[in-house]
């Protein structure tokens, strides 16, 4: 295995030179059904060596379709009409000015085909297209019974920090999309829902690192847009899974997809369940320094033992209404609920520069968490003609509320087990609400000289409320904290618009060239204090992309885009959040937005094999930072415009069958990072290289038997002031196909070795700690599914959300 990933590691990217010349050229043809023409049937001219949608076209009341302009090379065509089965034509050349007429084509009713059939078909794990990486869940069966967080750690390509923070590609600032819909959630609240989401009802997850500008700017290192399950079945048709999970403590996940379409209408729903009980363990070791002689003078040995119980609740409900052939209408309705206790036992061991103790204190911290959230999205589709003018809109409203308290206790004893000072008790009341309204729409027209024309605009307002309420005990009764509490109102409003054109303009080059404008304008207003603040600024966001196919295996693509990532609301707020009395969050009210810029060069070969070398720069980068107050010998984390980044990477990905039974994905990506800026009024410059590598081995054995073999590694890194050090994981999967393969039975163990753990630390002017931290990630986990159905094929519905266009149309395969 180390000689292959060598191998792989050193396979090259070559260059491009430039030669563009147009061609026209045209397709033709007719349909029916038997005995008569078929109307409005969907006509797709695909690349025959990728099967990639070229252009789309619409039959007319005689059943007939043309397609015209079209580049010299070879094309298949495929057709597909409602109660019809989709048909694929044979392969075919076009010259330069030709016309080529399809054979006479008769669908066939799928109702006679697919009666009581249950259709399957096998995904590979890991898809490249030309702008992002697809994970598709359901093809790896070390999924069965995780969270959504957990298939995110393993995803090529991703780490995931001990705070839950997300990086791609060695690069912080990732934007999370649920169906295409930003959550607007702080990375903690966020955290807190992917952990407690089952993976069961996601269909896919797309990474993409340079997003076209159709997409928000937020993400200086991408977007990754979680997409759950829909159906594309008439009639109706349903899944249940059922799992349980054992580690440490045990882990319970149920669930159900449902899909029902008649006439106009087409319902869809699913559900889940989550219970879900974990420990962490956290050691902390500081050492506080006399800043003048650099002699030690205390250190803090804290060991802090957390246990959490969890119960989720995942919905969601909603209906396509098909006006006519051209409109449809969408409503979707979607929620989270989550109960939760943390209890965490703190002890900190306080040392002189001896190691002698002198003081041990007991910090028992028990917080109940309530995170709830509902959404509710309305969309409209309509289709203007058969050249691709396409107007697509949606209305999002969306709300999360939490409902936290914590009670914090400390208690202090001296070197013999004697008290040594009185009890100190803060009681935390933490409400928090979240309004989000959004409105958007698109608009897509083909152009002369195969060109497509996108726009449109987008406005959205965010509203917070956060109130963190703390009080101390005094023996009797409760008294407000005013130094700890704070009431903080947030609000934001983003306005944005933007183009984008995309070019054919030979067989081998093609182009899309996009700029999107965003204002934005905020108000923070801390209550408790009487302190407001507000920024106003407006940037441009140009992105480029330049696709060259120097033959049938050799595909390259240049993309380059500028990118802004907004500081968190609740990063924003100056709240503190306690682990224990030496030990605590703070928000900081005056972060600034980073900007990036990010350039990447990718090359396919085969469609086996993706390489890429990306290069990025960020100025004000927004990071964790910790900072030390040495006269109370506290140490407490905030978030920082702390430096600028320079991150240079280069990645590599093989997915392949090896022999027809066994099937591998490798992906390797090394990156090294660069800071320098300025921390605690101290000049920092820190760098770093990682290497991170995730591979999957997928077998079909024989009597419906399959089984997997996958894992990931990391290296040790930097990312800001903190160094990680090295960590990985070994899992393995079995599953069976029974009840005439509607049942599917999954066996799993996951991080097998124990080695999915976070180490750490941090060295800079007056700060000197060590982390460690681990949790119950070695576990088994046993999980039955069923499907079942009655119906035909039906073509795909709309997704519901702000997703981007070409994820509404499934033509000729897509994803």
């Amino acid at each position: 295995m180390r000689k292959l990933m060598t191998m792989l590691a050193t396979i090259g990217l070559t260059t491009m030179s430039m030669a563009v010349q147009a061609q026209t050229a045209k397709v033709n043809g007719t349909v029916n059904g038997g005995q008569k023409a078929v109307e409005a049937a969907s006509v797709g001219v695909l690349r025959a060596k990728d099967s990639s949608v070229v252009k789309l076209a619409v039959t007319d009341k005689a059943g007939q379709f043309e397609v015209e302009k079209l580049a010299a090379g070879k094309y298949l065509v495929v057709i597909q009409s409602v109660g019809y089965a989709k048909y694929y034509s044979e392969s075919f050349d076009l010259g330069n000015g030709q016309s080529y007429t399809v054979k006479p084509v008769t669908l066939v009713n799928a109702s006679k085909e697919l009666q009581g059939v249950v259709v399957t078909s096998k995904k590979p794990f890991i898809e490249q297209k030309l702008d992002r990486t697809i994970i598709n869940v359901d093809a790896s069966p070390t999924n069965a019974g995780t969270t959504v967080m957990e298939v995110l750690e393993k995803s090529p390509g991703i780490s995931v920090d001990k705070d839950g923070n997300i990086s791609v590609k060695g690069k912080q600032g990732v934007v999370v999309m649920l169906d295409g819909k930003p959550t607007y959630l702080s990375a903690q609240d966020l955290a807190n829902m992917l952990n407690n989401m089952s993976s069961s009802n996601l269909e896919s997850i797309e990474i993409m690192t340079n997003p076209p500008a159709r997409f928000d700017a937020s993400g200086n290192s991408g977007v990754i847009n979680i997409k759950t399950k829909k159906s594309k079945v008439m009639g109706y048709n349903a899944s249940i899974t059922t799992g349980y999970t054992q580690g440490v403590l045990p882990k319970t996940n149920n669930s159900i997809n449902l899909n029902y379409r008649k006439g106009k209408m087409n319902f869809f729903g699913n559900a889940s369940h989550n219970y879900n009980e974990n420990f962490g363990e956290l050691k902390i070791d500081r050492n506080f320094r006399n800043q003048t002689t650099n002699a030690l003078l205390s250190t803090f040995d804290q060991l802090a033992d957390n246990q959490r119980e969890f119960k989720s609740y995942n919905y969601k409900a909603g209906f396509d209404y098909f006006m006519n052939k051209k409109t449809t209408l969408g409503l979707v309705v979607n929620g989270y609920d989550s109960k939760g206790i943390e209890y965490t036992d703190n002890t900190t061991f306080i040392k002189d520069p001896m190691g002698a103790l002198v003081t041990r204190t007991q910090a028992i911290n028990d917080v109940h968490l309530h995170f709830n959230n509902v959404g509710v999205n309305m969309n409209l589709r309509h289709v203007f003609d058969s050249t691709g003018k396409e107007l697509t809109m949606d209305a999002d409203y969306i709300r999360y509320t939490q409902d936290n308290t914590q009670m914090l206790t400390n208690d202090f004893y001296d070197h013999n087990g004697s008290i040594k000072a009185p009890k100190e008790i803060l009681r935390g009341i933490l409400p928090a609400a979240i309004n989000i309204y959004s409105i958007k729409a698109d608009y897509s027209q083909s152009l002369k000289g195969q060109m497509k024309l996108e726009t449109g605009w987008k406005s959205s307002y965010v509203n917070t409320d956060n109130d963190a309420q703390y009080a101390n005990w005094n023996g009797t009764s409760f008294v407000n904290d005013v130094t700890r509490s704070n009431h903080f109102l947030y609000k934001e409003n983003i306005n944005a618009a933007y183009l984008n054109l995309n070019k054919q303009f030979s067989k081998k080059w093609s182009a899309q060239l996009g700029l999107r404008a965003e204002n934005t304008n905020i108000t923070g207003n801390q209550l408790t204090t009487g302190e407001v603040f507000k920024r106003n600024y407006t940037q441009v966001f140009p992105t480029m992309y330049i696709g060259y196919t120097s033959n049938e295996k050799n595909q390259f693509a240049l993309s380059y885009g500028r990118r802004i990532d907004r500081p968190n609301y609740q990063d924003l707020n100056p709240f503190f959040y306690f682990l224990d009395k030496y030990t605590y969050q703070v928000g900081n009210p005056y972060l600034r937005p980073q900007f990036s810029h990010n350039i990447e060069l990718t090359h396919t070969f085969k469609g086996i094999l993706n390489s890429s070398i990306n290069y990025s720069t960020t100025n004000d980068i927004l990071q964790d930072v910790l900072e030390q107050i040495d006269s109370t010998n506290s140490s407490f984390m905030k978030k920082s415009n702390i430096a600028r980044r320079q991150n240079l990477g280069a990645s590599v990905s093989l997915g392949m069958p090896v022999t027809k039974w066994f099937r591998t994905n490798i992906y390797m990506n090394g990156f090294y990072n660069k800071f320098t800026g300025v921390v605690n009024g101290g000049e920092i410059s820190v760098t770093g290289a990682t290497f991170m590598t995730n591979i999957s081995n997928q077998f079909t054995l024989p009597k419906g038997w399959g089984a997997e073999l996958s894992g990931f590694y990391r290296t040790g890194g930097v990312e800001g002031v903190l160094a990680m050090k090295s960590m990985g994981g070994l899992n393995i999967g079995f599953t069976k196909q029974v009840m005439k393969n509607k049942g599917t039975i999954r066996l799993v163990a996951r991080d097998i070795l124990y080695t999915q753990q976070f180490r750490g630390y941090s060295r800079y002017q007056n700060v000197d700690v060590t982390i460690r931290q681990a949790r119950d990630s070695r576990v088994v986990n046993l999980s039955f599914t069923y499907r079942f159905s009655k119906g035909k094929t039906a073509a795909q519905r709309k997704r519901g959300g702000a997703n981007e266009e070409q994820n509404r149309v499934n033509i000729g395969g897509g994803n």
